[in-house]
């Protein structure tokens, strides 16, 4: 086996359902099913499609790689903000009489999502190298834990270092870089940098730009093509996601 030959560059995503251990296997197996629907609904809010992806898969979320070509502007924003819609959506339609309200006893599908890019070797149980050690660490930080401890949030969302440096700052996500707050995390005797998104994605406004990054062909990097639209901006301040 050449290692060298397997080498890639990848986007790669991380979702965990917050709380699913405490959870009744009915109440698992539900949301196992919602969180399906969510990441579908996002991904083809995106234009991306699923079956495109390399998954490795947990009973609370999985780790997915996605092809080449994939767009990281289109990944840090029009996804983004397309899971909360739907995150919203998936709630929303459970949400009768009050019994999704916490205080109440009822439970709601509240979520954590990771994003990185960098290199990894495809293996026959996941993705190795540092590129998937870092987005677990980012999900699993107690950062992003914390996000979810008010109560009126559902989605709370990191993105590494690099991928803010170089998707987000650039100004062609469609989440600005106001929105997000950058956060130091030390485990296992490392340091990972990210970024918070600490403001919450609304329904976003479409604003003619000079160019947007799309999939390119044969697993090239993302071109540029002029005089298209982007999906830009999020609405107001706070952490209210309802």
């Amino acid at each position: 086996m050449n290692l060298e030959e397997d080498l890639v560059y990848r986007l790669l995503l991380a979702v965990d359902i917050q709380g699913y251990s405490r959870l009744t296997a009915r109440r698992q197996l539900a949301a196992q099913h919602d969180l399906a629907t969510v990441l579908d609904k996002a991904a083809a809010a995106a234009g991306l499609s699923r079956s495109d992806w390399i998954e490795q898969v947990g009973g609370d979320g999985e780790l997915a790689t996605l092809p080449a070509g994939t767009s990281p502007a289109v990944v840090a924003g029009d996804f983004v903000v397309g899971f909360e819609a739907a995150l919203r959506e998936v709630n929303a339609a459970r949400d009768t009489g009050g019994r999704l309200d916490p205080a109440r006893g009822g439970w709601r599908l509240r979520v954590r999502l990771a994003l990185h890019h960098g290199t990894l070797y495809p293996g026959p149980f996941g993705p190795a190298g540092d590129a998937p050690v870092v987005v677990q660490r980012l999900l699993d930080s107690m950062p992003l834990r914390r996000l979810l401890d008010d109560p009126r949030r559902d989605l709370a969302v990191v993105v590494s270092e690099a991928m803010f440096a170089d998707v987000v700052r650039t100004g062609f996500s469609s989440l600005p870089e106001s929105a997000f707050e950058p956060v130091r995390i030390t485990a296992k005797g490392s340091v990972f940098r990210g970024h918070l998104l600490t403001r919450p994605p609304a329904r976003p406004r479409v604003l003619p730009l000079r160019e947007r990054p799309v999939r390119a062909a044969g697993g090239d990097p993302p071109v540029r093509v002029p005089e298209l639209t982007l999906l830009t901006g999020v609405g107001g301040r706070g952490d209210d996601f309802n």
